[in-house]
């Protein structure tokens, strides 16, 4: 089937490439000509584990192209997707300028059926949008009888493992008013539906609103548990044995109740605002939202604060070694990352910052530029070099099993703060570490 995808960037390039590999014929288009020149030549713009071979091995076989062409895409693909971004506003709404440009070019170039899919996270009400936009745009044209349905299909990719999440989904949305369109869609989606029926069709405003509800909700979770790590903290629990109480029971479940320094990302900042924005354009205040949100910005302070604490308030001409800089292991993205918030204080207090990550040091480099209080390290050993104490900021695997003994050799004191309780309270004390983590006893 012939498929164009608006937007190469992560969920676009994931979502071409995932279906040029089943033996679609894929399009993306994208009017950032430096990106897609990349593309072209086989760069990938992003960090994702196994996205690079994929998007390579089917550039090869011919079934992935990349394009500045709106007009090349929009006659190419029976499938429009929008797949561009939805940033922030100033309010915290979602910005539709981007997705409502692509619905226009769709209505510009199209000379016959097209199904035109909101794949982008978008409010409540977008799919409305998108179609008029295209129906004035056909208008403009004289072809006001041309047909074309709108669908949305919203996106549930994890970074990280975003390949898998899309060849092996836990479900496929599809918000439609049409049955055709859902029947053209299954179709679509059938090599990624076959040991059991994962489609679940809706109609279109239950489909948008089930993006952000999912990402809220785990988000929700998240916070929750960074609020219940610090009361652990004033009563004298450790929150992983009630994580490992409270997750045992099945109706609660492990994923997402781990306690740190808050999420950031994408997805979760971006959506959470803009459900709560969306419920007070309509009236009504999300408290729990809004309390979500409050938790999370106080949680990216945690580890700061905990420094600080430790050096009496006085980190004037201290050197601190950050472990992981990246949101979360298994990419590259800095976008609202807890490391970011650790640097800019540390910085704000005239500390300075060795920092290593196995991903994420280009971006960093690329957001911060050059700076006398920041050196990006080789390795994470490099990083303890001249450093007073080591600061873990994303969970990375490589992480996990350091050898402890020439960390204490390099740092001035053994001291270490842990943002993602990777390590084990018992154990670092035993070995002289002033071990200090999130809802644990020290």
């Amino acid at each position: 089937m012939k498929v164009t995808i608006f937007g190469s960037g992560y969920v676009g390039l994931v979502s071409g490439a995932c279906l040029a590999e089943v033996g679609n014929d894929v399009i993306c288009v994208d009017i950032d000509e430096q990106k897609i020149e990349q593309l072209k030549q086989g760069r990938i713009p992003i960090y994702e584990p196994g996205l690079e071979s994929l998007v390579l091995n089917n550039q090869r076989a011919g079934r992935l192209a990349f394009t500045t062409d709106v007009a090349e895409g929009v006659r190419h693909g029976l499938f429009q997707f929008i797949a561009v971004g939805t940033p922030p506003d100033e309010d915290g709404s979602a910005d539709l300028q981007y997705v409502l440009a692509v619905a226009a070019s769709i209505g510009e170039q199209m000379d016959g059926y097209k199904v035109v899919i909101d794949k982008s996270t978008v409010p409540v009400g977008t799919a409305d949008k998108v179609r008029s936009r295209i129906a004035e745009a056909l208008a403009a044209r004289g072809r006001e009888e041309m047909e074309f349905d709108v669908v949305s299909n919203p996106e549930f990719l994890k970074e990280g493992d975003a390949i898998d999440d899309f060849m092996k989904p836990d479900r496929i949305v599809i918000g439609t008013d049409n049955p055709r369109t859902s029947e053209l869609l299954r179709e679509l989606y059938a090599p990624f539906n076959r040991s059991h029926d994962r489609l679940v069709a809706m109609d279109i405003r239950s489909a948008e609103l089930t993006k952000y509800a999912a990402n809220a909700m785990l988000a929700t979770k998240i916070s929750f548990m960074n609020e219940l790590a610090n009361i652990a903290e004033l009563v004298g629990a450790d929150i992983e044995q009630v994580r490992i109480g409270i997750g045992s029971d099945p109706r609660i479940g492990y994923h997402f109740i781990y306690p740190g320094i808050g999420y950031g990302g994408s997805c979760f900042p971006k959506d959470v605002q803009a459900l709560e924005r969306s419920a007070r354009e309509h009236g009504y205040r999300a408290q729990i939202l809004e309390s979500v949100e409050a938790v999370n910005y106080r949680q990216k302070e945690k580890l700061f604060q905990m420094i600080g604490s430790h050096y009496g308030g006085d980190l004037e001409g201290k050197v601190i070694a950050l472990w992981g800089l990246a949101f979360k292991p298994n990419t590259d993205d800095m976008r609202e990352a807890p490391s970011r918030v650790l640097l800019e204080a540390l910085w704000r207090a005239g500390a300075k910052v060795r920092a290593y990550d196995p991903e994420a040091m280009e971006e960093t480099a690329r957001i911060y530029g050059e700076r006398d209080d920041l050196l990006l390290c080789d390795s994470p050993e490099a990083a303890l070099e001249g450093a007073d104490a080591l600061a873990v900021a994303t969970e990375w695997k490589m992480f996990r099993s350091p050898n402890f003994d020439l960390i204490a050799d390099r740092l001035a004191a053994p001291v270490i703060f842990d943002g993602r309780n990777i390590y084990d309270p018992k154990y670092l004390k035993a070995r002289g570490f002033d071990y200090y983590a999130i809802g644990r006893r020290r």
